[in-house]
């Protein structure tokens, strides 16, 4: 297989493996409707458990792609592909915070909860602390950042046409969408669970989706970009991030 080739199958099998936390909101449901109840009560955790664990496979493929993608999308954009790797940076540190946030849940569930001398009513005001925690961490990890991420890595894709670039374009109007609901979400406008902010993030999640089936069924475009030789003095790169 050709270097080109194995950096576009990692790559999009990685892009695939970040949808593997959408059952999440299911999985995590219970806590997040009154996580004092949850703490209190009975019953297994093991959805929850199976929630943050597809998380973190969420947060290790995330920083994946972009490390995969990065010897590429140097030779576009030297500034792309270092913000393209550092937002994704920070968006797995914050996904990783806010399963950190549900664990803790759990721990309070099994360990704490029904000790002698513990407090049920402190308990809950603490597991709700924690969800609040997770909620705002998801806000930003999972739906503020791949703003950043979109961005940088649509002017890559766009710039030099390693795939259609249909791809990029509905990433440069999915993320403008996507910043727009966050910023109504962060604000009180709705619900971050909602139809509306459901919508905004459709074609952002299309975006990703679509590269992802992409890059593991075809691969890169034949491009300059991608020739195994460096590129010298090509048109459509600055001088200062020439190879």
């Amino acid at each position: 297989m050709l270097p080109m080739r194995r950096i576009s199958l990692t790559a999009g099998v990685l892009y695939l493996l970040t949808f593997v936390s959408i059952p999440t909101l299911a999985l995590y449901a219970a806590v997040k409707e009154d996580a004092g109840a949850f703490i209190l009560g009975a019953g297994s955790t093991t959805g929850v458990q199976l929630g943050a664990l597809s998380e973190v496979i969420v947060a290790l493929a995330g920083i994946g792609t972009a490390v995969v993608l990065y010897p590429v999308a140097k030779r576009i954009s030297q500034t792309a592909a270092l913000g393209f790797v550092a937002a994704r940076l920070v968006e797995t540190c914050l996904l990783l915070v806010s399963v950190v946030s549900m664990l803790s849940i759990i721990t309070l569930r099994n360990d704490v909860a029904g000790s002698p001398g513990t407090d049920p009513a402190s308990l809950a005001i603490i597991g709700q602390g924690l969800a609040a925690t997770y909620n705002w961490t998801f806000l930003l990890s999972g739906s503020l950042m791949p703003v950043a991420c979109d961005l940088f890595l649509g002017y890559v894709l766009y710039k030099s046409q390693l795939v259609p670039r249909v791809l990029p374009i509905i990433a440069f109007i999915g993320a403008p969408l996507l910043l727009a609901s966050d910023i109504a979400v962060f604000f009180g406008a709705y619900p971050q669970v909602s139809a509306f902010s459901a919508l905004a993030a459709l074609p952002v999640a299309v975006f990703e989706l679509s590269l992802g089936i992409w890059l593991v069924v075809k691969g890169f475009k034949p491009s300059p970009f991608t020739d195994n030789g460096p590129l010298i003095h090509h048109p459509d790169i600055p001088a200062t991030e020439q190879p």
